[in-house]
């Protein structure tokens, strides 16, 4: 019980969000313009606020913006999110980050846009470390928070397209003054390393004109059956139904509340409605048995949904940093290390890095190992990974 506890406190204390009511930033947007573009292409734009901590101003400039992407089915669509700069002073192109955010929850108060501007998102004290380097920073909210339909949390394909087009979107946002033609890089942990591998693997094929140096991702749920299935009986069961929830939200078809029992869809419409809070991620129930009537994991349309989001298919076309728990009691270190032996046999340059952590700690202990190695890559240094150790 002390155990679980801790991992429970720890998570609420990183927030990967915050219980409280988000700023009336993330829906400053309104419904999304209608017409056509390019994903990446900017539909709104306003000036906002970047806080680590309530009340307390940062040296930066920040944007909420509103822009095209594509949803996991490839049909277009709008997501939100925020541009952040250093105001430095400095003239000229700066690198840019597109970071991946931890899971925040599935209502559209969860979006990290509106926390930033309250200082209510602990995800923002490991951004300030990136602009604190002179680094340009954008986050994507990701598809269905903080605009119209349903968060798709954990549908890896829709996630990937949501946080290469963030790039391109800072990238055209005259206001940050970023250059096309400047070093990108991406990151991401939990929810967003899954979001960081994904881009990773779709760079080439989607966004190639973005000068992608490297990509950290950390405690990646890589293998969504694997995760889930682990997660099934302990204290990450919440999430697990969350998982299951944004796959359907990406993918109606796959009829999710056919699959539950009263208390499954009570359960569900309150997530919908809440962000990540203690109650989300573990205190419901404990086995999916109680919140089903069948299984969808023993479904054949389940699983192919599932492989769906399945990373390590495709090779990234840059070096990548991988770095993960031992004792993870969210994602299985199996999982991680199999996405790396994946990666490695493709020929992908892969440094490999694990902590005898659990989730959150490595989270926060593997930040600045993990930046220290974006900051070589977006200088150009040369890399071969460890694959080979």
């Amino acid at each position: 019980m002390r155990i679980r506890t801790t991992v429970l406190a720890g998570l609420a204390a990183l927030a990967l969000t915050s219980a409280l009511p988000a700023a009336p930033a993330a829906a400053a947007s309104g419904a999304p313009a209608s017409g056509t573009g390019r994903p990446g292409d900017i539909v709104t734009s306003s000036p906002t606020a970047f806080r680590t901590q309530p009340g307390v101003p940062t040296a930066t400039k920040a944007w909420h913006i509103t822009y095209r992407s594509t949803t996991a089915t490839g049909r277009p669509d709008v997501v939100s999110g925020t541009v952040l700069v250093p105001d430095d002073g400095k003239q000229g192109s700066r690198p840019l980050l597109t970071w991946g955010i931890g899971a925040v929850g599935l209502a559209d108060d969860c979006a990290m846009s509106g926390r930033f501007p309250r200082g209510t998102s602990s995800e923002a004290q490991l951004i300030d470390l990136a602009l604190r380097r002179g680094w340009a920073v954008a986050v994507s909210d990701y598809e269905g928070l903080g605009t119209p339909d349903d968060h798709t949390y954990t549908a890896g394909r829709s996630e990937g397209h949501a946080v290469l087009d963030a790039a391109r979107a800072a990238q055209r946002l005259p206001e940050a003054g970023l250059s096309p033609d400047a070093p990108v890089g991406i990151m991401g942990y939990s929810q967003g390393g899954q979001a960081a591998g994904w881009a990773a693997e779709l760079h080439a094929s989607y966004a190639p004109e973005l000068r992608l140096k490297g990509t950290v991702a950390g405690g990646v749920p890589a293998d969504l059956a694997t995760t889930l299935e682990y997660n099934d009986g302990g204290p990450g069961a919440g999430l697990a139904l969350m998982a299951l929830t944004g796959q359907d939200a990406a993918f109606p078809a796959l009829r999710l509340d056919s699959y539950l029992n009263d208390r499954g869809r009570g359960y569900v419409d309150f997530m919908k409605r809440n962000c990540l809070a203690l109650s989300t991620i573990g205190g419901l129930f404990q086995h999916r048995s109680e919140v089903t009537v069948r299984d969808p994991l023993a479904s054949p349309a389940w699983q192919l949904a599932l492989r769906g989001s399945f990373l390590g298919t495709r090779s990234p076309d840059h070096p990548v940093y991988l770095y993960q728990g031992v004792v993870d009691e969210l994602i299985p270190y199996r999982v991680g290390a199999a996405l790396r032996d994946r990666w490695c046999a493709r020929g992908v340059p892969v440094e490999w890095t694990d902590y005898p952590l659990d989730h959150v700690t490595t989270a926060i202990t593997g930040i600045p190992a993990a930046l220290e190695w974006m900051a070589g890559r977006l200088a150009d240094e040369p890399t071969r990974g460890n694959c080979a150790a």
